[in-house]
């Protein structure tokens, strides 16, 4: 008899063991986790923290490397980096790449079209910290891409 209620004990604990993990996750007390926020390149790949995002998709004469955040929210990102920019001197094709260090800021986060239950950053900013290219000027916006 002692062995039946050692069995039907270890079978109940298995059978409530079992139904506390089948829950669905939506079930829990805990609220929602925010939507996680991505940066889009122009190639429509979605990145967290990257170490290098392409600026001139067209080209490829303007690509920020070095990147390293030192923050990543649902509202703003902000890193620092270098920015490496083709001076394209006589002319883009013969032109030599330049670093200047920028720090970075992603902001006006939306929902992405291509993955509506993604958020992406919509704007990025970028301050040239020492130098800056020739007809820049030491703050630029850009526009990301949907």
């Amino acid at each position: 008899m002692h062995g039946q209620k050692l069995k039907t004990a270890v079978t109940l604990c298995a059978a409530t063991a079992l139904a506390a993990a089948a829950v669905p996750a939506s079930a829990s007390t805990q609220s929602p986790s925010p939507a996680r926020v991505v940066a889009v390149d122009c190639f429509s790949n979605s990145q967290v923290r990257p170490g290098d995002f392409l600026l001139a998709c067209g080209d490829g004469n303007n690509r920020l490397t070095a990147l390293r955040w030192s923050s990543w929210g649902p509202t703003s990102a902000v890193g620092s980096g270098l920015d490496l920019v083709n001076d394209c001197q006589p002319y883009c094709a013969a032109g030599k790449f330049r670093s200047y260090r920028v720090t970075v800021r992603l902001d006006r986060p939306a929902t992405w079209k291509k993955h509506p239950e993604l958020q992406h950053f919509t704007r990025l900013r970028l301050v040239y910290t020492d130098s800056k290219p020739p007809q820049t000027q030491r703050e630029v916006t850009y526009k990301l891409w949907d």
